[in-house]
């Protein structure tokens, strides 16, 4: 039984820490906690991991966001991972940093990550975990935002919240997306 974790975000170190890398933050918080270690490989860093008699593929695209399809393609042929076995983590702009949401499907909701998926894949039906971010930046200034490094009084929240998102993906490949999201999705994180 094997699973492709997928963290979005982009490389280099001026991104690091930002809100769009909360996804390479999960996955990497993931990696760590079960001991295993990123190999820079075609078109992402890769770890390999086994947990509960399941091998785990995560990676973190090094395509930058907006081409992050063509990376989680190469990695499910290459692994040969349905796409139900496949889980996306991505930053959330539509949703409260309080709150991360768990779908099966749905739209990109303007995220370019999330958009290069599905037109690589041809479907919008792959699991994600949302990660919410927040949106409070003046008008026009999205970008800014989304690129701009978390506030120190929202640290301690986003260190929590990561701590709970392996919880999820955990529950995601040990009981599945449907329980798993009857646990997350009304839930309120506060510190």
């Amino acid at each position: 039984m094997k699973y492709l974790i997928v963290g979005l975000g982009n490389v280099g170190s001026e991104y690091e820490n930002t809100r769009h890398n909360i996804g390479f933050d999960v996955v990497h918080a993931f990696v760590q906690k079960h001991g295993g270690g990123f190999k820079l490989e075609r078109l992402a860093y890769v770890a390999s991991l086994k947990w509960k008699g399941k091998n785990l593929v995560c990676i973190c695209p090094t395509t930058f966001m907006n081409l992050s399809g063509s990376a989680v393609k190469y990695w499910m042929d290459k692994e040969k991972i349905g796409i139900e076995k496949t889980l996306i983590i991505v930053d959330e702009l539509a949703l409260p940093l309080s709150k991360m949401r768990l779908k099966s499907s749905g739209s990109d909701g303007g995220h370019n990550g999330l958009k290069s998926i599905a037109s690589i894949l041809e479907t919008k039906s792959y699991p994600r975990l949302r990660f919410g971010i927040g949106n409070h930046y003046p008008k026009g200034r999205q970008a800014d935002f989304v690129l701009s490094k978390w506030k120190k009084d929202e640290e301690k929240l986003v260190k929590y919240k990561i701590d709970k998102a392996i919880e999820l993906i955990e529950s995601f490949i040990s009981c599945g997306i449907e329980q798993t999201m009857n646990e997350v999705n009304n839930k309120e994180y506060s510190i």
